[in-house]
């Protein structure tokens, strides 16, 4: 039997997923040529604990599609509080412009990564891609992971919220 079409239109749809607060993340790897390539992604989400599994989502649409399709490794850089301006240079513009100007870092396995203070790191295998809509749901297999005390970069409702990162008084 078919799906129905649903009695909502897109926007409706974008605001009512608002509402669910997620945390922000550049994810990074490396160009066919060497270059590093990244972007902000807030559809990050453990998958499995044996074996290690993440998945995050990336438009059809992406200019960075082929590249994160065809790499065999990426890292999920899960941004701090403090990160709020990274999150938006790696939202805007050219993604090889998004590294001008930063520290170069890389994770153990040689992947590109942020040399930031991110609340954790994840340095994947590209395990498995999965077409749905007009997203490409990415699987990463996690071959090495850290974190840090730093709290982490949260999104609700088409902003950035920092509460997370202030301790409530009450």
């Amino acid at each position: 039997m078919p799906a129905t079409d649903p009695d909502f239109d897109a926007q409706f749809f974008r605001t009512a997923l608002g509402r669910f607060a997620t945390g922000v993340t550049v994810v990074t790897t490396a160009a066919p040529d060497g270059a590093p390539i990244g972007l902000t992604v807030s559809s990050f989400n453990s998958v499995s604990l044996d074996p290690p599994l993440v998945l995050w989502s990336l438009s059809r649409a992406s200019a960075s599609l082929d590249v994160f399709e065809q790499c065999e490794r990426y890292v999920v850089n899960v941004l701090s509080a403090s990160q709020i301006a990274l999150a938006r240079r790696f939202a805007l513009g050219h993604t090889r412009e998004r590294f001008a100007g930063l520290p170069r870092a890389q994770a153990p396995g040689g992947t590109p990564m942020l040399d930031e203070h991110c609340a954790a790191w994840f340095e994947c295998r590209n395990r498995s891609r999965y077409v749905e809509g007009d997203h490409v749901i990415m699987v990463g297999e996690v071959e090495r992971c850290g974190h840090t005390a730093e709290a982490p970069l949260v999104f609700h409702a088409g902003g950035f919220d920092l509460t997370p990162a202030h301790k409530h008084s009450e």
